[in-house]
């Protein structure tokens, strides 16, 4: 009877995802004031610094680094595409690998510029903000697969997909807490993600604070377990993971723009036991 409860909250889940819009969830939260790159107290730009610092320390390192739940999004990854020479792509929508694919294969179409991003990124490293295109060429070089990932499933991507030892990192951005019914869901999603590292491999974690919903497109509400910071450290640790630092911003008032209820994000830099 439980197990039937589970699968069908999953389910239930899944079945929000099909209205899911990239166009608008990137507008949403991926432009001003959201990104705003000349604000110091803007989400972004913070997600980018916690980011560029967790790949900059020197003990995350190796050659595979996997993104679970990219969504449409590609900031992520921009750091961790100087320190590995293979990066796999992942998410459980195919709106969401397309809209990846067309960026990746240059096409045009693409819902959102990410030259800014870029442009900030390549800041942090102490380069030129016109070495973007060098940035962008590194990425599109070393990502080798945008695969589908369901986090839900004790093997979450295909059988094979993956070397034997597995990723040495995995990155995911605000997406077990967005997919999970439930705290034990999110718990348990964080452990099946966790078969895909290595032993010592490392996790970088960004996710919502206190968020029961989100719109991931017009009049489509995404319900979203509501994280403390003290859950997330407890999810970690019956997860498997050691946590080696937590980061917490608190949303300005300003960035209140009424798609969601989210009143912090987290980052965290977990290492595999």
């Amino acid at each position: 009877m439980e197990e039937k409860a589970k699968e069908n909250g999953i389910a239930a889940m899944a079945a929000c995802y099909q209205k899911f819009d990239p166009a608008a969830y990137l507008q949403y939260n991926y432009t001003p004031p959201r990104a705003d790159f000349a604000r110091k107290d803007s989400i972004v730009p913070w997600k980018l610094a916690c980011l560029h610092r967790a790949f900059t320390e020197g003990d995350v390192s190796g050659e595979l680094l996997v993104d679970i739940g990219s969504g449409p999004t590609l900031y992520q990854v921009m750091s961790g595409c100087e320190v590995f020479n293979k990066l796999i792509l992942t998410d459980f929508l195919e709106v969401n690998r397309q809209e990846l694919s067309r960026w990746l294969q240059n096409e045009g179409g693409c819902s959102l510029d990410w030259t800014p991003y870029l442009e900030h990124v390549c800041k942090l490293e102490g380069k030129r903000p016109s070495a973007w295109q060098e940035k962008a060429g590194r990425l599109r070089h070393v990502i080798s697969d945008i695969l589908p990932v369901d986090v839900h499933c004790s093997q979450p991507l295909a059988p094979e997909t993956l070397p034997l030892a597995g990723a040495d990192c995995l990155v995911s951005c605000f997406c077990l807490e967005s997919v999970s019914p439930d705290l034990p869901a999110f718990t348990r999603a964080l452990g099946h993600i966790g078969k895909l590292l290595r032993p010592g491999g490392h996790l970088l974690l960004i996710g919502a604070l206190g968020e029961s919903y989100y719109f991931g497109g017009p009049g489509v509400r995404i319900p979203v377990v509501p994280l403390s910071e003290a859950q997330v450290c407890d999810s970690l640790k019956e997860s498997g993971y050691t946590l080696i630092r937590l980061e917490v911003y608190t949303l300005p008032q300003d960035m209140h723009v009424g798609v969601d209820d989210v009143t912090g994000v987290f980052f965290a830099k977990a290492k595999k036991e």
